[in-house]
């Protein structure tokens, strides 16, 4: 008989379609009655699949009392509580490693696109501008230096990425690491030594805001913000208020504290680039990671056991 699994995120066709082939699906996200659909179904649920940046609250785990198992489309899991899984010894899987590069790539191109004026430019040019003057000179990257908020296997290939450039590297984080970049202690200390200050830790309670107005001041003027992790790290009026007021130099988000909506200030400036949380959005890399979303599962109820489990659960 097929496991009970409840959906609880928007999921491509490309991981819903096998989905539903093994398993019986019940799609609390488009369901018109939830409370209906938990009262009629809550009992027989074995796992739930959700996306990387959906909130999952207690309340509708404590309707699954048959739970076993969270399988995130995505690396981050912050919407997780994760605390309560570990009391009820739920099994918490996501997707890492399948999207590192694609994620390095965006914060690369953001550090390229502030730093070199890119989206100016190119703006520049299909207006028309270059047949009146000369585009205005913008900053060499190659020994400049990227503070690295969080080592981890994204924030290592950022820092393979940059020091190709002829970029230097430094980072924080809870511990030192044996690689050959230096380690700051704190973040405030690293954002005031650096050009580039690149958030990739991950997001949740522990993370909430730490890029704060403090943190902004000691990047100061000479600095860029770089944010591809989750928009809830940075304090998001406070940036806005750096930037408007020209504490720092510029930012490059792929994420925000809202989404989709982003707001108004952000895109009337200049020094700023946006994108539309894209840093895992490639054909093949989200087709590994729906591979691997459904792989967790089949590997738990198949009885092997070899999970993608996130470290707090391990």
């Amino acid at each position: 008989m097929q496991p009970d699994i409840i959906v609880t995120a928007p999921l491509p066709p490309f991981l819903y379609d096998p989905l539903k082939a093994d398993y019986r699906c019940h799609d609390y996200y488009q369901a018109p009655d939830k409370p209906g659909l938990l009262a009629a179904n809550g009992a027989t649920i074995r796992g739930l699949v959700q996306g990387g940046g959906t909130v999952t609250p207690t309340t509708l785990l404590d309707a699954l009392p048959r739970l076993e198992i969270i399988s995130v489309f995505g690396v981050g899991y912050d919407g997780v509580p994760v605390a309560y899984c570990k009391q009820r010894g739920l099994k918490v899987t996501n997707t890492p490693d399948v999207l590192t590069d694609d994620v390095a790539d965006v914060a690369l191109a953001l550090i390229l696109m502030t730093g070199r004026g890119f989206v100016r430019v190119n703006r520049f040019v299909h207006s028309g501008e270059w047949e009146k003057r000369n585009p205005e000179l913008t900053t060499k990257l190659a020994g400049r230096k990227v503070g690295i908020l969080g080592l981890g296997r994204i924030g290592k290939a950022i820092a393979q990425r940059v020091v190709a450039m002829g970029m230097k590297v430094a980072y924080t984080g809870r511990n030192p690491q044996q690689v050959p970049y230096e380690y700051i202690g704190d973040l405030k200390s690293l954002a005031a030594a650096v050009d580039f200050l690149v958030v990739a830790c991950p997001g949740g309670p522990a993370t909430r805001n730490i890029v704060n107005a403090e943190v902004l001041a000691a990047l100061g003027r000479k600095g860029t913000l770089i944010n591809i992790a989750r928009g809830s790290i940075v304090d998001e009026p406070a940036l806005i208020e750096a930037l408007q007021a020209g504490a720092i130099k510029g930012a490059g988000l792929d994420v925000f504290a809202d989404e989709p909506h982003i707001p108004a200030p952000l895109g009337a400036m200049d020094s700023v680039v946006l994108l539309p949380h894209v840093g895992s959005a490639t054909r093949e890399t989200r087709q590994a990671m729906g591979d691997l979303c459904k792989a967790n599962l089949d590997a738990w109820f198949g009885e092997k056991k070899t999970l993608t489990l996130i470290a707090e659960l391990e």
